[in-house]
């Protein structure tokens, strides 16, 4: 095997300093373009459990870090995290697909051109 830089695991942090670690080798990523990653997680019982537990009673705008292989954590916001399915992966195997998207602070400008998500009305300027 090649010696390198780049470590075997993805790690995830939370604002709370609590970390999970887990082994790339279990791990298949996909990317969208609207910036959002589907990470497909099969592995055995007890590390998608340490997954399910880390991730229990998170909100789904919740903000974290996530760093690939030691190469630098990046900002993403928690999607959620869903069972996947899959018939052929082995008997004490999970399969847990977690959504990520990259975040993004919008800028200035962007405030401008951005659609009204509520339709509240401010009964004091009526």
């Amino acid at each position: 095997m090649v010696n390198s830089d780049i470590s075997d695991y993805i790690t995830f942090k939370k604002r709370s300093g609590e970390i999970l670690k887990i082994k790339q080798e279990f791990v298949g990523i996909k990317s969208r373009q609207d910036k959002t990653m589907a990470i497909h997680y099969k592995a055995p019982l007890n590390d998608t459990v340490e997954m399910e537990r880390f991730f229990d009673n998170f909100s789904t705008i919740e903000r974290l870090k996530m760093d690939i292989g030691d190469t630098g954590y990046i900002g993403v916001n928690y999607r959620g995290l869903i069972k996947g399915k899959d018939n052929n992966i082995p008997e004490y195997y999970d399969y847990l697909v977690l959504l990520v998207e990259e975040f993004k602070c919008p800028k200035k400008e962007e405030y401008k051109n951005m659609k009204k998500s509520s339709k509240f009305r401010n009964k004091l300027a009526e």
